[in-house]
């Protein structure tokens, strides 16, 4: 299970048009029952996108003990963070919570591939 969510993150990043390059190492415990993604993509206009993710898999159940997806300008400007970080409680959504420049916002855990899109509509919006 810890493979196949690995490779879907390597599928989502490899499949997508806006990424130029990628730089995730991965991290796996001694019996593959861990692992933790950490690195970083490059996207066309120059911006980054952060990821760090931690998974644990036990008794055929993935679930994701921390993540974050920090996307960032080319000048190194935040122009969102997703997190479970334990702070934020005043969110409905806690821990789960969305960093924009003015706002926390709750949310739900995104996937990669809802992150890339969004990445995408900013791109395109800024472009427009």
């Amino acid at each position: 299970m810890i493979q196949k969510f690995v490779q879907d993150i390597e599928k989502s990043v490899a499949s997508s048009p806006i990424v130029l390059s990628s730089n995730i190492q991965k991290h796996f415990g001694p019996a593959l029952e861990t692992v933790y993604l950490k690195g970083h993509l490059l996207i066309i206009d120059s911006s980054i996108l952060e990821i760090a993710i931690f998974a644990t898999e036990s008794r055929n159940i993935l679930s994701i003990d921390k993540y974050r997806f920090h996307y960032m300008d080319h000048k190194g400007q935040m122009l969102f963070r997703y997190d479970n970080a334990p702070h934020h409680s005043e969110t409905g959504s806690h821990p789960h919570h969305k960093h924009t420049p003015d706002k926390i916002a709750p949310t739900i855990m995104p996937s990669l591939k809802d992150i890339l899109n969004e990445v995408s509509a900013i791109i395109i919006e800024r472009h427009s």
